[in-house]
């Protein structure tokens, strides 16, 4: 396998890079930093066992970054869309329509509904990957990446630098607290980008198990032609989910297990030292990959109630117009 230049490792991806300084920031990161980097040392510990190292002099002037865009405006302070999740069931079949009655006047027997058979399934709805594939410009752009490719699949617009540069830009039009605790990008400001750039109808929601989540997960994109994203990394990085294997279909079977998933990952085409070589646009990730790569929300920066512990998809629940 051919492996790519390392980028440092992701432990904060909902911090941004500066796009260009001016003097006023590059003063203020001056000042700044003598003043939080005692703090930020002992944060970068717990991130170096966690997700990698070097990345001191990136939060400051994500800090600094953050402190210049000001607050978020009060009206969004307690704003949350996360829904925790039951184990997910496939729809109700549609009732049968009553049969007109005989000419006896007696009803005619409703006929024996033939059973749907149980075939493993194999769904994904794109059909040219590279088409609708962003990498991430930098390394914590992975969820404008995200955003950005999701909305190409639903044909909302280019898989292209520009746009994903335009999406991360609004970031602070989204932001809470409650969704980020960096004050960045969060799943709920995946939801607000998406419905922002015409593709309303995307929740988060928060699973108990891996497989309730990938069950969860191909429902939604079976039911409406849309993909869904995964926060995968522990919650550190964006997955964008377009289709599934399944040993049944998920919408007429509860029970059946997901295998593996089709993704579009924005790290590609770099190599982490933690998390391994990436892979191209489109590549089915197998049981043992959604293991390695598909796990429980646990952030640094602090408690998430409603995510801890639990595995985190924004699921399309509207089809796709």
């Amino acid at each position: 396998m051919e492996f790519h230049r390392s980028r440092v490792d992701p432990g904060y991806p909902r911090l941004r890079i500066g796009r260009g300084r001016s003097r006023k920031k590059k003063a203020l990161i001056a000042i700044l930093v003598l003043g939080l980097v005692g703090g930020v040392l002992g944060a970068a510990a717990i991130e170096t066992n966690t997700l990698g190292a070097g990345r001191l002099y990136e939060r400051v002037v994500a800090k600094v970054d953050r402190f210049l865009a000001g607050p978020p405006p009060p009206d969004r302070a307690t704003e949350e869309t996360i829904v925790v999740t039951p184990k997910p069931a496939a729809p109700s079949p549609s009732p049968t329509a009553s049969l007109p009655p005989a000419a006896s006047g007696r009803p005619t027997p409703a006929p024996t509904p033939t059973p749907i058979p149980r075939v493993a399934v194999d769904v994904d709805i794109v059909t040219d990957h590279n088409a609708v594939f962003v990498h991430e410009i930098h390394v914590t752009w992975c969820a404008p990446a995200g955003v950005t490719m999701a909305l190409a699949v639903l044909g909302k617009g280019p898989a292209n630098a520009a746009r994903e540069t335009e999406i991360e830009s609004r970031i602070h039009e989204w932001e809470t607290y409650q969704d980020s605790h960096n004050l960045d990008w969060g799943p709920s400001a995946m939801v607000k980008a998406l419905a922002a750039y015409g593709a309303p109808g995307y929740q988060v929601q928060a699973y108990e198990t891996r497989a309730d989540a990938l069950l969860g997960a191909a429902q939604a994109i079976a039911s409406t032609n849309s993909p869904a994203i995964l926060l995968a990394w522990k919650g550190a990085h964006t997955w964008v989910m377009t289709g599934y294997r399944a040993n049944a279909d998920p919408l007429v079977f509860d029970d059946a297990k997901v295998s593996g998933t089709y993704i579009l990952d924005p790290w590609y085409p770099d190599f982490s030292s933690i998390w391994g070589q990436s892979d191209p646009p489109g590549t089915f990730q197998n049981a043992k990959s959604m293991q390695d790569n598909f796990l429980p929300w646990n952030r640094p920066e602090g408690s998430y109630p409603t995510r801890d512990g639990k595995f985190i998809v924004v699921i399309p629940t509207r089809p796709r117009p």
